[in-house]
This record gives structure tokens, sequence and C-alpha cells, in this order.
């Protein structure tokens, strides 16, 4: 089909149908997003607050985020302005401190695996062991099976696990380390350090969520031609012998000969379910994600912009006034299931200032928290999950989202990536 005569609908304006329709418009094709929610984003939004701009999860870029940047510099998204881009530095308060050193990927974190402060030298060698283990297989396992279950078999250190190989876990997965994919975390280590020396620096937003991506992705796309419907709900979906009908909220009936749905994958079966023709059921466990936001008086300031916890329920805790201006405010993350799940939001809060008064006597008394729980922040990143692929049986209907069969994780990345894959298929089709 001419390019000319394609007419694409994308359903949900999260990253994966933003960047969908990104490339979609870029390429000259009329291009449709229409989002229920009165604002895009998905799971990578702003939040108001007390004045302030919040996210709805603090979010780092760890590892080789190539499509993120490029579509950010495809965009007019200024990478200097917007994020802070720092080497690899790995503060794990009271356990050990990692830094990667000036080498070529990946004797930079070879080396600073060597050097690194608080793990003793049988710790030391037995990560450098993994990791050239790693590099000869090609980050490639026979077979997948549970992160911890690996880590034990090539016999990694009880503390070296708890302290370096679970954090990064819970960080890019998002998953229990005793169910998590070994064969995605590998893949997110081989981007991450084993490239070029700075796939592995730290990219911290520096602006909001929704100023950094969401906004620039759907200016271009307007500027392209392209059309956003936001508080547009689909009531039905109609295969027709040219494509699609769609009727948003039984108003308006609306034809495609292309069909892109972009929604989270616990919303998938209810689109689906709106055609006549049957689909494969996508049922996925998820996992959550809480975000504690602390104010305190604006002249505090951690030691560091990004700590890392091994005790207790916090993980990591960013210092926004060092990051985004944002004096006093800090930011803890707690990734994946666990007894936190049992707490008010209150207790949460009240618990995890405690712990960060333990970790920093200095601190005063918060003036204010306040609690983002995502409860399906993500899919379960497990051992042998077998995820949809994006071409579906159904002529012209495609799938994106970072839930979809990929390389990737529940990630920023992972979800741009899908979006780029569904929209060039429409292109080559």
């Amino acid at each position: 089909m001419d390019v000319s005569l394609k007419k694409v609908v994308v359903i949900g304006g999260g990253l994966a149908g933003l960047s969908a329709a990104s490339k979609l418009s870029g390429a000259g094709i009329d291009v449709t997003l229409l989002e229920a929610a009165p604002q895009l984003g998905g799971r990578a939004r702003a939040v108001a607050w007390k004045g302030q701009c919040l996210d709805n999860g603090q979010h780092i870029l760890l590892g080789a985020y190539q499509q993120t940047l490029q579509l950010m510099a495809s965009v007019g998204v200024d990478e200097s302005y917007t994020l802070l881009r720092l080497p690899l530095t790995l503060n794990m308060h009271g356990a050990f401190t990692l830094k990667a050193k000036h080498f070529p990927a990946p004797f930079h974190l070879l080396f600073g695996l060597l050097a690194a402060n608080g793990l003793s030298w049988q710790e030391r060698f037995a990560a450098i062991r993994f990791f050239i283990w790693l590099k000869a297989k090609c980050f490639k396992l026979t077979q997948d099976e549970s992160l911890l279950s690996l880590l034990i078999r090539k016999k990694q250190p009880s503390r070296l696990i708890k302290w370096l190989w679970e954090p990064l876990c819970l960080a890019a997965l998002n998953t229990p380390i005793a169910t998590a994919s070994a064969q995605t975390y590998l893949n997110v280590l081989k981007d991450s350090f084993n490239q070029s020396k700075t796939d592995s620096d730290l990219l911290l937003p520096k602006v909001d969520l929704s100023a950094l991506l969401s906004k620039p992705i759907a200016e271009h796309i307007q500027k392209n031609g392209g059309k956003i419907g936001l508080n547009t709900p689909v009531s039905h979906i109609e295969q027709t012998a040219n494509g699609f009908r769609l009727h948003i909220a039984d108003r308006e009936c609306l034809e495609f000969s292309h069909m892109v749905i972009a929604c989270s994958p616990h919303h998938l079966n209810a689109i689906t379910s709106m055609l006549n023709i049957a689909t494969d059921t996508i049922a996925f466990d998820y996992q959550p994600i809480y975000t504690v936001y602390i104010q305190y008086p604006s002249h505090i300031k951690l030691p560091n912009i990004m700590t890392g916890f091994t005790r207790g329920i916090a993980q990591w805790a960013f210092d926004r006034g060092q990051l985004c201006g944002q004096d006093g405010l800090i930011s803890v993350i707690i990734s994946a299931e666990g007894h936190h799940q049992q707490l008010s939001q209150v207790a949460l809060a009240l618990a995890v200032i405690e712990e960060l008064a333990n970790a920093f006597p200095e601190l005063p008394s918060p003036t204010w928290h306040k609690v983002i729980a995502e409860k399906r922040a993500t899919f379960a990143c497990t051992a042998g999950l077998k995820r949809p692929k994006q071409q579906t049986h159904i002529q012209n209907l495609y799938l994106a989202g970072d839930y979809t069969e990929g390389d990737y994780p529940a990630t920023i990345e992972g979800a741009i990536r899908s979006g780029l894959s569904a929209a060039q298929l429409i292109i080559q089709s």
C-alpha cells in the first residue's frame, strides 16, 4: 500500500504510542493518536503537588538508551539541558562504592570493581570472573533461568548478590531476583557495560517526565500533521474490508487502514475483545513501584545525588535539589513486591523517613510527604516469559508496548523501541 493511502490509528498515549505516532507522522503517514486519559505519557508523566512538579515515579536511564536519545534528538530535545549525565557511580550506603574508571569498556567496569570500596578481594574477583564469563558467552544463556539461580550457580558471594546484582536487578527489571529473567538482565548488562564507556552513564532527568518526553514528542507529531485526541476513549472496534472502524465514546465513527494498540497490557484484552475475531488472551503478573517524596527545608542536601540502600524498605534516594532545582526534596524508590505493600501510605512514608534519619542523622523533620503508588507499574519480567509479537494474526493490526517481544524489560527504552518497531512494520507493509 502506498504511504499516502495509509491511515493509521494509535490507541494509547504512553511512550510506546507516542514513539509509534512520531515515526509514522515523520514518514508522511496520516496518523491519529487516541488517549482515554486527559494527559499523555502513561506511566512516565508529571504530577502536580504542593506547588511542585513531581513525576509519577523517579526514573533512572541506566544503560544504552540509544533509541530514547535518538528520538529525543529527532523531536528537538537537548540532552544537555534535560538530562544529567554522570559516569557510573554506585554509592550503596553503609555497604560499598563503585566508580567506573577512565578506560574503554568493559575495562572501565572491571577496574572499577577492583577499586570498589567496601568489597573484599574475594568479592571483587568473583564479580570480575562472572563478567568475563558473560563476555565469553556473549551474554547469552543456553536456557533462561532466574537471576538468583544463575548467580548461585556461578558462585557469586551472598554479599555481592545483595549489594550489587540485586539492586541493579530491581532498578532494571523491577522484578524480585528470585524470579527475574537472567537473560533479560544480561541483555541490559551487555548494552550497558560491554559496548561504549558512555553506555554505562547514569542519565537522570533534570526536568519532569512530561517535559522531557511526552510534550515534545506530541508537538513533533502535530507539527508533522498528526492528530492527537485526549479524553477520547474507544468504545467499540469493527474490522472492515479496508481496515478498522472505531466508535469514539458512542458518538463518532472513524475509519483507518492500520491500527496500533499501544495501551497497557492489562487493558489490552478489553480492547481486542471489541473485535469480532478472536485474539490470543494475554495475561501477565505485575510488579509495583512506590515513589516516596519527602520535602525537607530548602537548605538540606544529601551527600550524593543518588544513594542506594541494601537494608530496610528504601532502595534508592535522589536529591532532587541537586538534580533539578527542587531544593530540599528527596525522592525514594521502592521497586517490586514486598512487605511494604501491606503498609498504609502514611505508614510507608514514615518508615522511609525514619530510615533516612538513621542513614543521615543531620536530617531535620520534613514538612510534607507524598507517596505515589503504581501498583501495576511493570509486567513481572520472569524467567522464560513468553511475550506477544508486535504483528498480530489480524491483518494490519499491531501491538506496541514494553511488554511485547523484545530483549528489554519494562523500561522507557523498551517502550520506545516497541513503538518505533511497530511503526516500521507499518511503513514497510
